[in-house]
């Protein structure tokens, strides 16, 4: 299963370990990203997994940062793969 998400270009583990979260929790956001697999651009990783057939909704979300203020962040959800 995992052989579907490989590319030469060397992006497939990081592909493969947000794909695995994502059937794990369902959804993901960039700071979890970030935080829990040092990958810095998730928005790039979900197109290429869309790309492959991958179905992912957007959500977008309102948070605060650690000094309290305003952020606007987007939700990342599995919808079919």
């Amino acid at each position: 299963m995992a052989e579907e998400y490989k590319t030469p270009e060397g992006k497939s583990k990081q592909r493969l370990r947000i794909m695995k979260h994502l059937r794990k929790y369902g959804a993901i956001t960039s700071m979890e990203a970030i935080a829990l697999y040092g990958v810095m651009r998730l928005s790039a990783r979900i197109c290429e997994l869309e790309a492959r057939g991958v179905v992912i909704g957007r959500e977008r979300k309102k948070g605060a940062n650690r000094y309290g203020e305003a952020v606007r962040y987007v939700e990342y959800r599995l919808i079919k793969e």
